[in-house]
């Protein structure tokens, strides 16, 4: 969920033009489970097998680099303090460190409770994860627990925070990474969510996202590509498309989106988002940077 800019990544929700799973050290976006994406070869193919040599990397630096959160450090944001034991169970599916992820979720609503939507927010996509994990193992009845304690999690932080763009965030994100791997039932509604997150982000960051950097920048049109081509936005996606084109030539964004532009069709079994995933260790080096 490589290379991004620490200070405005670790800026406070306040700043409405940074949301934190877009951010350099959230996923927004979430990564990339490789077996759920369907590439269909070219330039999408070759960075599938990147994706896949980081996160094997990945598991071997998150081992190394997974202090305990300081959950009383109120330097941190609690996307900051979260989002790296959540992105180890998206990512790596390291349950371990997830569980650790869910119940720091669960003590820092008791301690930040004017985060309380993006908190419920991140418990929610840690719900859904749970969700797609019993459905990929045939667990149909835990499936049906999680996905509903994900659905009512979401509504609470939508009722607590309706224009909160750290929960939009989040949600937009949890749905990106973890759409097309729900049962084929529930990925309209799941898409439709994204779209509506996405959305809702644009409009604090859409006036400033020339200057966002590139990872900002790429995850939040990607998003918005991705949503829209999902629910049958087809035109809106394409000038999301074409914006990526004029903002974000030089980066693995541009290729994916050339192919998109050229090829139709490959949008509907290919994934546009994380293609710059965040990478473990990030919270050991933002408490460096800020006990120096």
């Amino acid at each position: 969920m490589v290379g991004f800019a620490r200070q405005i990544a670790e800026q406070r929700i306040v700043d409405s033009r940074v949301s934190p799973l877009l951010d350099s050290t959230a996923i927004g976006r979430p990564g990339v489970n490789v077996r759920a994406r369907n590439f269909p070869g070219g330039a999408e193919a070759v960075y599938a097998i990147k994706k896949v040599l980081f996160i094997v990397a990945l598991v071997t630096i998150a081992a190394a680099q997974s202090p305990d959160p300081p959950l009383s450090d109120s330097r941190l944001t609690v996307h900051t303090l979260v989002r790296e034991d959540i992105f180890a169970g998206w990512l790596t599916d390291d349950m371990e460190r997830f569980s650790r992820g869910e119940k720091n979720i669960d003590l820092l609503l008791e301690k930040r409770p004017l985060e309380k939507a993006s908190l419920l927010a991140w418990k929610a996509g840690a719900a859904f994860y749970r969700a797609v994990r019993a459905h990929e193992s045939n667990r149909s009845d835990e499936f049906q627990k999680y996905y509903r304690q994900g659905l009512d999690l979401q509504a609470q932080a939508r009722q607590v925070g309706p224009m909160d763009p750290g929960a939009a965030a989040v949600n937009g994100g949890t749905f990106v990474f973890l759409g097309d791997r729900l049962p084929k039932e529930y990925r309209a509604a799941a898409w439709s969510q994204a779209y509506d997150s996405y959305k809702l982000l644009w409009r604090f960051q859409g006036s400033a996202v020339d200057q966002l950097p590139v990872h900002l920048r790429g995850e939040l049109l990607a998003g918005l590509a991705q949503a829209a081509q999902r629910t049958g936005r087809n035109e809106e996606s394409a000038q999301y498309i074409d914006k990526i084109l004029a903002v974000l030539g030089g980066t693995p964004y541009e290729s994916v989106a050339k192919n998109w532009k050229a090829n139709p069709a490959s949008a509907a079994n290919s994934s546009l988002a994380c293609m710059t995933c965040h990478n473990a260790g990030r919270l050991g080096a933002r408490l460096s940077a800020l006990n120096k």
